[in-house]
């Protein structure tokens, strides 16, 4: 066998980012093939290559802690086309969207179509399919079905445990995903919005570790209090740094990470990643280092990823190179040693082969009749109902109390914003469908509907008549997926989503076009643009998050985790 190349490369005149101590000093960074071997005053005698950075910053490459790469209605080579450019190195994405929908194989679909790309992408197993017991999923995976997926390098702990009921109530299979994950030397992550007090001891207290739900710095502060990680959390709909933003005080800054939960193509390409969240966080007063830190090491100890989060030796030469730390725009990105983006320009790399069965699969998803006018009609008398409303900036809802007069529009009332929801069950052929009434949304006219809507990933529907409820649903039945967006009984903007209901299989530029083009239509029948109108939509059926949500078999009460009536 023939002897290795060791190949040296000298990066000199720059300022690195310590995230060990937080300091920045100008020095040179000398690279051997994928590892740092030194930083200090090396020369170029010391290296077969040599680039002067001119006075740029090297920081460690960008970690996104917690990500559902479905969210970004992109495969997994498109989201790296978007995300390396703005230094992100690497994710941790939980793939409960796609399990949801074809369980254990879909979480094979996302290892194999992530394999070898240049941005490192880990998993965590998914936890919750189905998230409740409320849900009509297209598929279960118990503690047995995921405990295999921990033999995988990749697969870094126990993905979001959203039941925390169940937690509580020590079910019997979900204490043993806990404590399978536990054996395997693998982190827990934790998803309990708003839990408090002996509950969240108790939900602490079975071994989750982290959390991304808080909406508030009081909340945040008593779990770190009780030992669990922070992911400060900046997406699409959810946005809470700047409710978090005393998290980087230094009493709490070590154990916090930072996120972008569900994040859409359109804000990706235009606002950035986690380059985003620092930019945001300099703005809000906070020390870009800190940031970086966060965005860097902080993830990659808590994940227990070997070597990588800090320009030192021995670490893996995984780094983003920036031209000002608060503004922190990212010129040229390394991993693994190799240059991915130079002067802003992206190399090419080819898309994973995937096992042609597992395609074919992701892309058969729909078992749903076609629907009529009547399939949304609500048989109640007037009177006062419950009626979800909408938080703009959160995917958390209020519970509010509205007179609904059911002999008028079918109950709808655009003049006092309360427009029609429904979820439709389309994995199995139940004909399950659940209706109530939603407000906050603002449209006027028309209707909208997604194949997104979490975790059960049903059909949704929000409308101002129960026959363009129909057209709209029938359409994303029609297409195989997607996002559209009705008016007089034609769409006027859609989006396909042809794998697993949930991903493009068009270019990242292309996916974000016409992200951008249903968002804007649907602006164009009343929506405000402060409300992400998909993005929120998609939440609106998940019964782990407060407080009140719709299911494929009704209202859910999530406070008090059960069904309710739509009369109050």
């Amino acid at each position: 066998m023939g002897e290795v190349t060791e190949l040296k490369t000298l990066l000199k005149n720059a300022f690195v980012v310590n995230v060990f101590t937080d300091e920045v000093k100008k020095m040179n960074v000398l690279l051997e093939n994928d590892r740092i071997i030194g930083v200090g005053n090396y020369t170029d005698s010391d290296a077969d290559k040599v680039r002067d950075l001119s006075g740029k910053f090297i920081c460690p490459g960008l970690i996104d802690g917690h990500i559902h790469i479905e969210s970004t209605m992109m495969i997994p080579k498109e989201l790296a086309d978007v995300a390396l450019p703005h230094g992100t190195t690497a994710i941790v994405a939980d793939p409960h969207e796609i399990a949801n929908v074809c369980g254990i194989d879909g979480i094979r679909y996302m290892l194999e179509a992530s394999e070898g790309l240049p941005m490192d992408i880990y998993f965590t197993a998914s936890s919750c399919v189905p998230a409740t017991p409320f849900d009509e999923t297209g598929a279960e995976l118990h503690a047995e079905d995921i405990r295999e997926l921990y033999a995988n390098p990749r697969i870094l702990g126990l993905a979001e445990m959203m039941n925390f009921p169940g937690v509580l109530m020590k079910d019997p299979d979900v204490i043993r995903k806990i404590k399978d994950a536990k054996a395997a030397g693998k982190i827990v992550d934790g998803h309990a919005p708003l839990l408090s007090g002996k509950d969240l001891d108790a939900y602490i207290a079975a071994g989750v570790t982290s959390d991304h739900e808080c909406s508030n710095l009081e909340e945040a502060c008593a779990k770190l209090e009780r030992g669990q990680y922070i992911m400060i959390r900046e997406g699409t709909a959810a946005k809470n740094l700047k409710a978090l933003i005393g998290l980087f005080d230094p009493k709490y800054n070590h154990r916090c990470l930072l996120v972008t939960d569900d994040c859409h193509p359109t804000d990706l390409l235009n606002k950035g990643h986690i380059d985003n969240i620092i930019r945001l966080a300099a703005e809000l007063g906070a020390d870009p280092v800190i940031a970086v830190r966060m965005a860097s090491l902080q993830a990659a100890e808590y994940f227990k990823i070997q070597d990588v989060g800090a320009v030192a030796p021995g670490y893996f030469a995984n780094l983003t190179i920036v031209d000002d730390l608060k503004l922190f725009h990212v010129t040229d990105v390394y991993v693994r040693g190799k240059c991915v983006v130079r002067n802003e320009k992206k190399a090419d790399f080819e898309i994973p082969k995937v096992d042609m069965e597992l395609e074919k699969m992701v892309r058969n998803t729909f078992h749903v009749e076609k629907l009529s006018a009547d399939d949304f009609v609500i048989r109640e008398e007037n009177g006062l109902c419950r009626v979800i409303e909408l938080i703009p900036g959160q995917i958390i809802t209020k519970e509010a109390h509205e007179e609904i007069r059911f002999d008028v529009n079918s109950g709808i009332d655009t003049g006092r914003d309360i427009l029609k929801l429904a979820v439709i069950e389309r994995h199995k052929g139940k004909g399950h469908i659940g209706t109530g009434f939603i407000k906050g949304v603002g449209m006027k006219e028309g209707a909208i509907a997604s194949s997104v809507s979490h975790d059960s990933h049903n059909i949704i529907v929000i409308g101002t008549s129960d026959e363009e409820m129909a057209a709209a649903a029938n359409k994303i039945i029609e297409m195989g997926g997607g996002n559209v967006v009705m008016k007089d009984g034609k769409d006027i903007a859609r989006m396909a989503l042809s794998i697993a209901g949930l991903m493009s299989d068009f270019s990242a530029q292309d996916t974000a076009g016409f992200n951008a083009r249903v968002r804007n239509a649907v602006y164009e029948l009343g929506t405000p643009r402060n409300v992400e109108p998909f993005m929120n939509m998609a939440f609106v059926s998940l019964p782990v998050i407060p407080a009140l949500k719709m299911s494929t078999q009704g209202l859910i009460d999530v406070v008090k985790f059960e069904r309710v009536s739509l009369k109050v």
